[in-house]
Formats: C-alpha cells, sequence, structure tokens
C-alpha cells in the first residue's frame, strides 16, 4: 500500500466522518460489520478511535512521521485483521493492541533521539515568565520523561493517564495481566515523579 505524505493520516482520519452510521451503533455492531467487508462501518470505527490511537503513538515513537506510518500500518492491519476478530476483547482494546505492536516496530527510530534531559535544564524551564512557554516546556520535558521509560511502561502510562483506559484493557493490549499493569504503573508513575521533579 502507498505511504500516504507525513500527516495525510491523521487529516484523513479526522475528516472520515461516521461513515453512514449513527453515534448509537455499538463498536462492536461495527466491527462485525466491518468483518463482513463493510467499508463504511470500518470507517466509522476509525473515525472514532484513529485520533486517539494517533495521539497514542506519537507520544510513544516523539515523531509525527513515524506516527502517521504506525497508524497507516495498525489501520491496514485491522482492515485486512478484522474477519478474524472473535469479539473476545472490546474493538477499541483490539486496534490499540495493534497501534501498540506498530509502535514497538517503529521504536529503532525512536531510540536515536536524544535521552532525557539533565535536570538542571528541566528545572530552569520551569522559571519561562510566558505561561504558554512554560507550557509547552512542560509537555515537552514529560515527552521526553516519557521516551526514558522502557516501552511496556511507557504504554501502560499513556493507556492509563492519558487515554483512561481500565488496568483490565490495558493488560489485554499488552498481552500481560492485571497485577503486572499495576506494578508497571507504579514504576512509571515513580520515574516519572522524580524526573519531573523540578516541575512541583
Amino acid at each position: 500500500m502507498a505511504r500516504l505524505p507525513p500527516g495525510a493520516i491523521v487529516g484523513q482520519v479526522e475528516a472520515v466522518g461516521d461513515g453512514g452510521y449513527a453515534g448509537a451503533v455499538s463498536d462492536l455492531s461495527l466491527a462485525r460489520r466491518a468483518a463482513l467487508r463493510d467499508r463504511a462501518a470500518f470507517t466509522a470505527l476509525v473515525d472514532r478511535h484513529g485520533p486517539a490511537m494517533y495521539r497514542y503513538v506519537l507520544r510513544m515513537v516523539q515523531d509525527p512521521e513515524v506516527a502517521a506510518d504506525c497508524l497507516q500500518d495498525t489501520l491496514v492491519a485491522a482492515w485486512t485483521g478484522f474477519p478474524g476478530f472473535r469479539g473476545e476483547s472490546a474493538p477499541r482494546t483490539w486496534l490499540f493492541g495493534i497501534a501498540t505492536r506498530q509502535a514497538y516496530r517503529h521504536r529503532s527510530h525512536a531510540a536515536r533521539l536524544p535521552g532525557p534531559l539533565p535536570d538542571d535544564l528541566v528545572e530552569s524551564a520551569s522559571h519561562a515568565p510566558d505561561q504558554d512557554a512554560v507550557d509547552t516546556a512542560l509537555v515537552e520535558a514529560l515527552d521526553i520523561a516519557l521516551l526514558g521509560l522502557p516501552p511496556l511502561q511507557r504504554s501502560c502510562w499513556l493507556l492509563r493517564e492519558v487515554e483512561g483506559l481500565h488496568y483490565a484493557e490495558i493488560a489485554d493490549i499488552l498481552g500481560t495481566t492485571h497485577d503486572a499493569v499495576r506494578g508497571m504503573l507504579h514504576r512509571a508513575r515513580a520515574t516519572l515523579a522524580e524526573r519531573m521533579k523540578g516541575w512541583r
């Protein structure tokens, strides 16, 4: 499949509309229709979950072009994989599982990015006089701190704190247990609290 230009997939995800399906149609019904090759049903699922998946993979890989590739690969894998979808997990969980695997596949690119900021740079950035600049610097410092986490901890933190998924959903996405998710989240939060202490 031909690659879209960087960022084009995001616009495509945001512009697909509901595919002719009312918002009341459940994800499971849409997934079952997508499994029968109903493009409108698939488009409706992309409309519902594509922007959140893009946001998630972007925070995982920290590169818009790589994130767009991940999302495109996720959507292709989902479309080709829906006939095998058995409904053992929620469609959203299944889609995020594919997105996670794609982000891990592309993470070698992210690994070449600079490491976490030294503490003195993080602390000095907190003294910026303009609030917008401070907010931007805070988000950038958090993104850099997230890159310093092991990939599974980063996934856990993003899926819980940004996407609001439950522990059981995260465990399903990552192929692990509820207790393992709890432990990874605890370690991720502790590490991020230490790295971001200059922002308190």
